[in-house]
C-alpha cells in the first residue's frame, strides 16, 4: 500500500479525534456550562451538519488550489479552532468552534478518500478507502479514551488543546512527506446534486444517512446509555470507549477487505442487515456485561464496515463521477450523524436513553430497504447527465 494513504489517515485520525471527542465527554460539558445533555448534543449535531454541507461546496470552491498547499492552510484554520475551543468562555462560542472544525475537517477527510482512491491500484481501492476511515475509528482507539481521561481529570477543554497539538504534528507530516498534488478539475455543485437523479445513486446515498441515524441515534449518547444500563463510572466508560474503538479499526479494514473480495453488493447489504439486527438486540444484553460487550463489538465493527463498502459500491456504480459520489456519500453520513443527534435527544428528553438503539434500529431497517432497492436497479448511466459532466470536466481541463 503507498505510503501516502497512512499519511492521509493520519490526518483523518485527527479530524476523527475532533468529530467524536465530545460524545464522551458530553455530561462534563453540560455541567460546566449549564445546560442540559440534550442541549450538548448540539455540539456533535452541528459538527456533523456542517461538515455535509461543506464537504462538497468547499471542495469545488479549492478546485484550483494546489492539495498540498490547501491541505496545510485547511489544517492551520482546523488548529485555530480547536484552540478557540480550548478557550471559549460559554456555549455559543464552543458550538462556532464546532462550525470551524467541522468545515475544515469536510475539507481535509475528503480531499484524504479522494486523494487515497486515485494513488492505488484499482485492486487496492477499497482498502485505501478503509485505511483512511481506520484513521477515524483509530481516534476511537487511542484519541478518544485519552481525550476522555484527560476531559476528567483536566477539565472539559483540555481535550481540544490536545486534539490541537495533534494539528500540529499532521502539519509537519504533510509538509515532509506529502508531494505537490495538482488539483483534478471538479464540476459544480449544480452538477453534482443532478447526479442524484438516479434512483440508483440516489437510494445508495439515502442507504448511508439512514444508516449513520440509526447508529448516532445510540452511539452520540452512549455515555448517558452506559451511565443509565450498566451503572459504570468515567474509568470504566473510558474502557468500554476503548474497546468501541479497537473494534472500529478492526471493522474499517474488513468492510474494504469484504468489499474487495465478495463485492460490494453482497458487503453492503451483509453488514446493513446484520447492524440493524444488533441495535434490536443491544439493550437486551444490558444485565449480561460480557453478552453485552461482544454484542457492542460487533456494532463498533459494522459501523465502521459500512463506508469502505458503500462507496466502493457507489465507484462501481457510477466511475464518470467517482469523486463527486465520495463527496455526497460523506455529506450523507454526516446529515445522518446530525439527524441521528438530534433525533437521540429528542427520544432522551421524551421518554429514556434506554430507547435510543431500538429507535435507530428502526432507521437502519430503512436503510437496508434502501440498500435493497438502490442494489436491485439496472446499472444505467444517465447519458444526459454523463454528457453535461463531461462537457464541464473537458472545459475545465482547457484552462489548465
Amino acid at each position: 500500500m503507498n505510503f501516502k494513504v497512512y499519511l492521509l489517515a493520519l490526518v483523518s485520525f485527527v479530524v476523527g479525534m475532533a468529530e467524536l471527542i465530545v460524545g464522551g465527554i458530553l455530561d462534563i460539558v453540560a455541567d460546566s456550562l449549564g445546560v442540559s445533555v440534550s442541549k450538548a448534543g448540539e455540539l456533535i449535531s452541528i459538527f456533523s451538519l456542517v461538515f455535509a454541507i461543506f464537504s462538497p461546496i468547499l471542495l469545488t470552491l479549492t478546485a484550483k488550489v494546489e492539495r498540498k498547499k490547501l491541505f496545510l492552510w485547511t489544517l492551520l484554520i482546523f488548529f485555530s479552532g480547536n484552540i478557540l475551543a480550548f478557550f471559549s468562555p460559554n456555549f455559543l462560542v464552543l458550538l462556532l468552534t464546532r462550525i470551524i472544525s467541522a468545515a475544515t475537517g469536510s475539507l481535509l477527510v475528503v480531499l484524504s478518500v479522494t486523494i487515497a482512491s486515485t494513488i492505488v491500484k484499482e485492486e487496492f481501492r477499497a482498502r485505501a478507502i478503509g485505511i483512511i476511515f481506520m484513521g477515524v475509528s483509530g481516534s476511537l482507539v487511542i484519541g478518544v479514551p485519552i481525550g476522555l481521561v484527560i476531559g476528567h481529570t483536566f477539565g472539559w477543554r483540555s481535550p481540544f488543546l490536545f486534539i490541537a497539538i495533534l494539528s500540529l504534528v499532521s502539519m509537519m507530516g504533510v509538509m515532509l512527506f506529502l508531494d505537490k498534488i495538482e488539483p483534478r478539475p471538479i464540476i459544480s455543485i449544480r452538477k453534482q446534486l443532478e447526479t442524484l437523479k438516479r434512483p440508483k445513486i440516489l437510494f445508495a446515498q439515502l442507504t448511508s444517512l439512514l444508516f449513520l441515524t440509526g447508529h448516532l441515534t445510540l452511539y452520540a449518547y452512549l455515555t448517558p446509555f452506559l451511565q443509565t444500563s450498566l451503572h459504570l463510572n468515567s474509568t470504566w466508560i473510558s474502557i468500554f470507549y476503548f474497546i468501541f474503538g479497537v473494534s472500529a479499526v478492526f471493522g474499517g479494514g474488513l468492510g474494504g477487505f469484504m468489499a474487495d473480495k465478495w463485492g460490494s453488493q453482497k458487503s453492503v447489504l451483509t453488514i446493513v442487515a446484520v447492524f440493524c439486527l444488533v441495535l434490536f438486540i443491544l439493550p437486551k444484553t444490558t444485565t449480561f456485561n460480557i453478552l453485552f460487550v461482544v454484542v457492542m463489538m460487533v456494532w463498533s465493527m459494522l459501523s465502521w464496515a459500512i463506508t469502505p463498502a458503500q462507496q466502493n459500491y457507489l465507484i462501481e456504480t457510477s466511475p464518470e463521477t467517482a469523486e463527486i459520489q465520495q463527496s455526497l456519500n460523506n455529506s450523507a453520513m454526516h446529515l445522518g450523524i446530525a439527524a441521528g443527534s438530534v433525533l437521540g435527544g429528542v427520544v432522551i428528553n421524551q421518554y429514556s436513553v434506554l430507547y435510543n438503539a431500538t429507535i435507530g434500529g428502526i432507521f437502519v431497517f430503512l436503510a437496508l430497504i434502501c440498500a435493497i432497492f438502490s442494489i436491485t436497479r439496472k446499472q444505467a448511466v444517465n447519458k444526459e447527465i454523463y454528457k453535461t459532466i463531461t462537457r464541464e470536466v473537458n472545459m475545465t481541463n482547457k484552462l489548465y
